[in-house]
């Protein structure tokens, strides 16, 4: 016992001599050995790029290098920043201005667990004067400027009055390729505006796909099947890329406004590229195909309207001809075309069309395939090994280790650990967010949850997190009750914390570091997630804003605006208070808006609050005859209004979710504050005592 505490004592020591350790971060990096000083960010730091290097890869050293720049204004608001410097010589240590260098070594070599190459990894050299940044790729560099910020983030929002890193190095690399997330755009519109804030928040823990699952259906049997049933044409259905005018595709997309441009798309992807997060786009077919058999009914499966009929002479041709016009669009070196839950008696036919569409993908853009892991029965024929595997369903629709041992790559997203679906599931089958019991000790050996992990239960079906195939995960939050389940906040409000478990587990792991451990532990992801959430930069999904000088919680009061009012607060996000005094206006009561912003609006009929292109009405009806005092209090679990002081009668906003059509659920609706605007919409009358602070 002595014995340990004396050599405690001495490591103890030893670093505080050296200048300290890093801070618990999402995700951990896999090495630091410490030196003597420090780096302080006070108060005038410049950004260095390698001239040599500058504009190597897409995106550039020298692109990220502007992102980074706008970051670490974000995470550190009073530093100093001159104008980024080109330079090819690597800044003294002893500089009188800080300098941050960013550069590339080609002859570095970083390795994933299975011993692949991997231009992700990154070192990061800190002295007194300077800190270098060094990488094989532009990314493995900007994947270090994530560790810069975070360690700066972490002892701002700790009280520290400026942030300094320990000297040392830093060497980090991700244990698999794929850090990735899926989201369920086919059954649920997002813009793309909210899609690349989703984007640079991933990216802050250095997720690097976002899987757009964007062509699907409501499943409601029926009015899916049945002789005879036509409600097959009316079921909500939805392809998310538009067509330029005059297409010939025109018909496959039906809801123009819920559509992307390609100009909105290819921003949004850029926007993401520029974050280091891949799209990866899925068309889904042969399965879930309703939305193409609305289009060209001929192409259907008979008794299955949302299959196509893959022996029918067109339908190829028609799918191949999809992908021509939306392949240019995407920069992805590969593409999802979905096919899973497809008729099992028609296996040969659905392997010949995924052999085909992979020949023809390849053949046309350069670019490889996913699918979904499926079980299709055939003795004569089977997929191509060339073709990446979605895992979801174990043991249902495939089992991995049968999958590797054939020679496939295999991506994880085994849905016991790594599904959630859209404000609730049947018989709450998935969770609101990751579980955190499993992600960190949900496997058999009680360690927690990483790619190599497909059963809860037995480790006989599990692999080694070096397994040759295995290519990463991807965590999938589907949308399986539609638009009028979720606002695209409350998808937010699922995948916040979600993101940041999966990303320290899709890094680092479980157990797969070598000694000495530097995985996090689950109490320095809880204590040190909060304060990253608060500070990811470049976006703010949590719609924070700060109250007005001097009013503590109070965002915003007027004794009596004059309608419309702009405050220029955009939107606030729960939990808040609103409260304000009513009187509708005589002509038309139920006319107009009485408050709106960029997430929501509050229409005065039935207080209809209008968010993602829903609407929900509270039911109540105000009197014309009287003012009508209202108080509306959010949280990110659900919205109410209290009418009159009637504190003891709340009243909810709710939505109705039908459930696969086998019963209704009744939900609660999260709404961020309508801050923008007082009034407006044709509402002719008047408001009083509106106040908007923050907290309920």
């Amino acid at each position: 016992m002595m014995l340990k505490l004396t050599i405690l004592l001495i490591i103890f020591a030893c670093t505080k001599a050296l200048g300290g350790s890093l801070q618990p971060q999402i995700p951990s990096v896999a090495s630091f050995t410490p030196s003597h000083g420090s780096f302080a960010l006070a108060s005038a730091v410049r950004i260095v790029v390698d001239s040599k290097h500058a504009s190597r890869g897409s995106p550039s050293l020298l692109d990220f290098a502007h992102t980074f720049r706008g970051d670490l204004k974000d995470v550190v608001p009073h530093l100093g920043l001159v104008p980024i410097l080109l330079s090819s010589v690597v800044p003294d240590v002893a500089s009188a201005t800080p300098t941050i260098y960013l550069t590339l070594d080609a002859s570095v070599q970083y390795k994933l667990y299975n011993g692949g190459p991997t231009d992700e990894g990154y070192d990061i050299d800190i002295a007194h004067g300077s800190v270098t940044i060094k990488s094989s790729a532009a990314l493995g560099v900007w994947w270090g400027t994530r560790t810069l910020l975070q360690q700066a983030a972490i002892q701002l929002a700790q009280g520290a009055k400026e942030a300094s890193f320990p000297a040392g190095r830093i060497s980090d690399a991700p244990g698999w390729e794929v850090r990735g997330f899926m989201l369920d755009a086919g059954r649920h519109w997002f813009e793309t505006s909210f899609l690349s804030d989703l984007c640079i928040y991933a990216s802050f823990f250095k997720i690097n796909e976002m899987h757009l699952h964007a062509s699907d259906n409501l499943w409601n049997p029926a009015f899916l099947y049945g002789d005879g049933n036509e409600g097959w044409k009316h079921l909500y259905a939805a392809f998310r890329f538009q067509p330029p005018p005059n297409s010939a595709l025109d018909g496959l997309v039906p809801r123009k406004n819920e559509s992307w441009t390609k100009k909105d798309f290819l921003q949004m992807q850029d926007t993401c590229a520029r974050h280091g997060v891949t799209i990866i786009p899925e068309i889904d077919t042969p399965g879930h195909s309703l939305v193409i058999n609305q289009w060209k009914p001929e192409l259907m499966e008979a008794g299955a309207p949302d299959h196509l009929n893959l022996s029918y002479p067109d339908t190829i041709p028609t799918i191949k001809s999809i992908w021509d016009e939306f392949l240019p669009w995407f920069s992805a070196p590969e593409v999802s075309i979905g096919a899973d839950e497809y008729d099992a008696a028609l296996a040969d036919d659905y392997i010949s069309f995924v052999n085909t569409m992979a020949t023809y993908i390849s053949a046309q853009s350069h670019k490889s395939i996913r699918i979904w892991g499926t079980n299709e029965p055939s003795k004569t024929l089977s997929v191509s090994s060339n073709i990446t595997i979605q895992h979801w369903d174990f043991p249902g629709d495939d089992v991995p280790l049968r999958l590797l041992a054939q020679g496939y790559r295999v991506i994880n997203s085994e849905q016991a650990f790594l599904y959630l679906d859209g404000k609730t599931s049947e018989d709450g089958q998935f969770p609101q967010e990751l579980d955190q019991d499993l992600m960190w000790a949900g496997a058999p050996d009680g360690r927690g949850w990483a790619p190599n992990v497909f059963s809860r239960t037995d480790a006989g079906n599990n692999t080694r997190p070096d397994a040759p195939g295995l290519r990463g995960a991807v965590f999938a939050l589907w949308n399986d009750w539609g638009n009028n389940a979720t606002t695209a906040l409350e998808i937010y409000y699922q995948l916040a914390r979600s993101a940041a478990v999966f990303a320290e587990k899709a890094w680092a792991g479980s157990g797969a570091r070598q000694p000495p451990a530097t995985e996090l532990a689950r109490a320095d992801f809880d204590k040190v997630y909060p304060l990253l959430n608060a500070a990811a930069p470049g976006q703010n999904l949590n719609r924070v804003v700060r109250p007005a000088q001097g009013t503590g919680a109070t965002v915003f009061g007027y004794a009596a605006p004059h309608a419309p009012l702009d405050t220029r607060i955009p939107s606030v996000g729960p939990p808040y208070t609103l409260t304000f005094r009513v009187k509708p206006g005589g002509r038309d009561p139920d006319a107009g808006l009485l408050f709106s912003g960029i997430d929501s609006r509050l229409h005065v009929a039935n207080l209809t609050f209008e968010a993602t292109g829903q609407l929900y009405a509270l039911g109540y009806v105000l009197p014309q005859s009287r003012f009508t005092s209202v108080a509306i209090r959010a949280t990110r679990e659900y919205t109410y209004a209290v009418i009159d002081g009637d504190e003891a009668h709340p009243r909810y906003w709710t939505t109705l979710m039908d459930i696969w059509g086998d019963y209704m659920a009744l939900g609660n609706m999260s709404f961020a504050a309508p801050s923008q605007q007082i009034g407006g919409g044709g509402f002719a009358g008047t408001i009083r005592d509106v106040t908007l602070t923050l907290g309920v």
